[in-house]
Formats: structure tokens, C-alpha cells, sequence
């Protein structure tokens, strides 16, 4: 019987901490967890530096409702975390991010996301008025 206490990676303690922190809306504490020079790849596009990267999370936080972890993955320089968001527009869902991390920092984030519960939470466009005839 192994009685040893499991290990977490580096990578992997910075990445947990940040998630942490941002989702419970510590944005500020979950910054301090992120390099000024950051690179964002996410479903809308890409985020370079920590002053485009701030307004992102500070913006999408308050949506938050809470999560739930399916797997947390790292080792040295890279964490991956897996986990269902709950927000106040979308119930769940499913969420990746792949993190790499340098000196304690999270240098780059690459965000996935399944969309289609977005799609379905966004109403349809009305169709135009048809034109009247004369």
C-alpha cells in the first residue's frame, strides 16, 4: 500500500490556484498567476498581454455559477484542466484549457470550449417584416 502523499506538478499547481481564484472571483490573485506578456487563444480569437487578458476574465466572471473538475493533467510546463462550467447563460458546459507555464506564470492559455450549449442559449434572429404590397 503506497502512503505517500500524491505529487502535483509544478505546471499544474499554478494552473489549479488560477482556476481557483478567477472562478470564485478573485481576479486580481488569479493574475498574479499570469505572465504580463501572456498569449490567449481562445474560441473568439486571440489575446496578447496581460491588459487585453484582464478585461477578458474580469468581464466573464460575474457569468459564473460554479464548476465541476473532470480531470486535472501537468507536468513541468504545461497543466491541462478539463471541467464543466456552470454560468448564468449556459447550465454546463464542457471546457478545456491547456496551459503553459514558465517560472511560476502562466505564459500561454489555449481556452476550448463546446459552443453548441452557447448557440442554443442565443436567440434565433427574427426574420425582416416581408414587404407590403401597394
Amino acid at each position: 500500500m503506497n502512503t505517500t502523499e500524491p505529487t502535483t506538478s509544478p505546471a499544474l499547481q499554478v494552473a489549479l490556484g488560477y482556476h481557483q481564484a478567477w472562478t470564485t472571483g478573485s481576479i486580481d490573485q488569479a493574475l498574479e498567476l499570469v505572465a504580463t506578456d501572456v498569449v490567449c487563444d481562445a474560441p473568439r480569437g486571440r489575446l496578447t498581454g496581460i491588459e487585453a487578458y484582464r478585461p477578458f476574465l474580469a468581464n466573464f466572471q460575474p457569468l459564473v455559477l460554479g464548476y465541476e473538475m473532470i480531470s486535472a493533467l501537468g507536468d513541468d510546463e504545461t497543466a491541462v484542466l478539463v471541467y464543466e462550467l456552470h454560468t448564468a447563460p449556459v447550465t454546463s458546459a464542457l471546457t478545456c484549457e491547456c496551459f503553459t507555464v514558465r517560472d511560476g506564470q502562466i505564459i500561454h492559455n489555449r481556452l476550448i470550449f463546446d459552443q453548441t450549449p452557447h448557440a442554443a442559449a442565443t436567440p434565433a434572429p427574427s426574420a425582416p417584416p416581408s414587404p407590403q404590397s401597394s
